[in-house]
């Protein structure tokens, strides 16, 4: 039995708490999509798998329903997923066009995922009534952003309503609630193929939003997309749960800004009122004037508040600094958009060594960076992992594990971003140690020690994506990662065996049982 309830806030409206204490990793949501489809913005996908399609200039394709004439790809003829806008198209005759814009988007295929809740709506009254429709849209506020409510009142509602024949059956307010209702609660989700598409939820779709989140969600694309929510430390019982509807690794500007330009509220968390981000120092700025000073906003919550040097009178405005990160950002974003390339990895390097001395180490730029890095140390041509030297493997291991440092503080617990950090970690726990013990650095007994430290880093990675779909990427890493520690174990229990035999032979000679330790060691290359 799930040990949640639904419970009505004056400051976060309705959400979810905790009925009794749940232990980290339990199930307190488990719910199948009320309705799912294309994302907003996408280009031509099939309307069964959402891989992309090629139409050319004149919408033609092979790749279409021989029913509705719409986006279905070969594999997809007999889809479920398809059949019910299909006979909305088919009975109205309205054939797919196969425009793309200039941005790549195909605003045809806008209409499709809230044409399916408006199906579903139909097809399952009272589901409708008790959980979609009390959800948050923000009509007002959609309405004062007049171009994007303008672009979907024609391409969707005046679409269904001319086009499509469904006058009668919705209204335009009722199409315009659906559309919002997706605008604000859907989830991206991903296909075993990992193409993407948004499902809407609706009970964890209404948990409030928290910069630190106590929970973690997982798509089952194998079992129709069913999502299950966990918690992702333990919790009290009566205990509000929440989740991060932004990027945990931004800054507070950033964050509260995504927040308030795409959920339409400003986030006023114990993180965000924090000017060193619950101690992190995750926007902090050196001081220009003094050598041990950090530049603090007064107020994270004021747009307009001044910066404030903890060590001299030093003040800023918060648009200087502002500023300052939207150039360094540019200029990383540069940086980015090269090949995977040595030059993008050396270039990445050097930027994080220029902005050394002007933001804290821990900054969510320098963060960033970091995490670039990670990816490319053991991918990049001239950087492959068997070929890294061990200063190389050593500043791989530094940069996981300043990264950690900040997950473990605002992605407690069961972190799928940090499980991914833990495995690029043990690569060069366990290739440092290789070479440690080759070169005659490391005992046989120390080299159990550094193994045993990446058979624990293993572990932590599988102990979080024990609970994915076996069938998506983190399914399949955390799969991985579970080989890998197994043949670690093993290696260690075969060490440990050849020294028990040398124990036994040499018992009586001290110095031919270390001549013997050393033998053993060196045969032994399964690690």
């Amino acid at each position: 039995m799930l040990k949640s309830c639904i419970e009505s806030d004056s400051h976060f409206g309705r959400g979810l708490i905790t009925t009794e204490t749940v232990s980290k990793g339990e199930i307190v949501v488990e719910e199948l999509p009320f309705a799912r489809g294309p994302k907003i913005n996408s280009g031509i996908v099939c309307l069964g798998c959402y891989c992309n399609l090629q139409f050319d200039e004149d919408g033609d394709s092979l790749d279409r329903c021989n029913k509705c004439d719409w986006p279905l790809c070969g594999y997809c003829t007999d889809s479920s997923e398809h059949q019910y806008e299909c006979k909305t198209f088919s009975d109205a005759n309205v054939r797919f066009a196969g425009n793309v814009g200039e941005d790549g988007v195909c605003s045809q295929l806008d209409c499709i995922t809230p044409l399916r809740v408006l199906l579903a709506k139909e097809a399952d009254p009272e589901r409708w009534e008790q959980e979609v429709a009390p959800m948050e849209y923000h009509d007002k506020e959609r309405r004062e952003n007049t171009d994007f409510w303008h672009a979907d009142l024609v391409n969707i509602a005046q679409y269904l309503r001319g086009p499509c024949k469904l006058a009668e059956r919705f209204s335009e307010d009722i199409i315009m609630q659906v559309v919002g209702i997706l605008e604000v609660n859907a989830f991206e989700a991903r296909t075993t193929q990992g193409y993407a598409l948004r499902c809407l939820y609706p009970i964890t779709g209404i948990l409030a939003h928290n910069c630190v989140p106590n929970t973690i969600r997982s798509i089952y694309p194998s079992e129709d997309f069913k999502i299950r929510l966990r918690a992702m430390v333990d919790l009290d019982a009566g205990q509000p749960l929440q989740h991060s509807y932004t990027y945990t690794l931004e800054g507070t500007a950033q964050r509260r800004e995504h927040l308030k330009a795409g959920k339409y509220f400003e986030c006023d968390c114990k993180r965000c009122k924090d000017p060193t981000e619950l101690g992190t120092h995750f926007s902090s700025f050196k001081c220009s004037k003094c050598d041990d000073g950090w530049l603090l906003w007064v107020n994270p919550l004021d747009p307009h508040t001044e910066w404030k040097c903890t060590n001299c009178d030093f003040i800023s405005t918060n648009e200087a600094v502002q500023k300052a990160v939207t150039v360094m950002q540019t200029e990383i974003a540069d940086v980015q958009a090269m090949d995977m390339s040595p030059e993008r990895l050396e270039e990445t390097e050097r930027l994080l060594k220029k902005y050394r001395s002007v933001l804290h180490p821990l900054h969510f730029i320098q963060t960033s960076l970091r995490q670039n890095l990670i990816e490319m140390y053991g991918r990049v041509q001239g950087y492959e992992m068997v070929e890294l030297p061990d200063v190389l493997l050593e500043r791989k291991e530094e940069l996981c594990r300043q990264v950690l440092r900040v997950m473990d503080v605002f992605e407690p617990g069961l972190s799928r971003f940090k499980s991914m950090i833990l495995y690029e970690l043990h690569v060069p726990l366990v290739l440092l140690a290789k070479s440690a013990f080759l070169a005659g650095i490391l005992t046989g007994v120390k080299l159990k020690e550094k193994l045993s430290e990446a058979i624990n880093v293993l572990k932590e990675c599988v102990d979080i994506l024990q609970y994915e779909d076996s069938q998506s990427h983190e399914g399949v890493l955390g799969i991985v990662a579970k080989q890998a520690m197994d043949q670690l174990i093993q290696s260690i229990e075969n060490l440990g065996m050849e020294e028990v035999v040398v124990d036994n032979d040499d018992n009586d000679d001290e110095d031919d049982d270390d001549d013997d330790i050393n033998d053993g060691e060196e045969k032994d290359d399964s690690y």
